[in-house]
């Protein structure tokens, strides 16, 4: 198993949120899901062009069409909401700590006091 695939149990908890694969479909045979879900985590954790996918994953066109339909039809959104759903029915997830991570929230230099351009110098006369 590579570094950004599944697991199986992780793919059990994800199989019935997904839709039905066509195993009887005409035409040549749909690329498993796992295998596209694998090959879909692995171009986002790594930032790199689909066409850089590795082979092991299928053909990159057929697995970035179907991550654009998914994306476009809100699959993932419902299974983040459904994973999310079933985790606060079970009480897993705990809502009293927080962190914010501070190379997101960027200030101004002028938050921290620093003077402002164009500004003179307040004297007393």
């Amino acid at each position: 198993m590579a570094r950004y695939e599944l697991t199986d149990e992780e793919y059990e908890l994800l199989k019935p949120l997904l839709p039905p694969e066509r195993p009887n479909r005409k035409g040549r045979p749909w690329m498993p899901h796992r295998q596209v879900l694998n090959g879909i985590f692995w171009v986002l954790r790594t930032g790199a062009p689909w066409r850089d996918m590795p082979e092991r994953y299928g053909k990159w066109q057929t697995v970035y069409d179907r991550f654009s339909r998914w994306r476009r039809e809100g699959l993932f959104e419902q299974i983040l909401q459904t994973l999310v759903d079933n985790a606060r029915c079970l009480d897993l997830l705990d809502f009293d700590f927080g962190a914010m991570d501070g190379t997101v929230v960027r200030a101004h230099k002028a938050a921290s006091g620093a003077r402002k351009k164009n500004r003179r110098k307040d004297t007393d006369s």
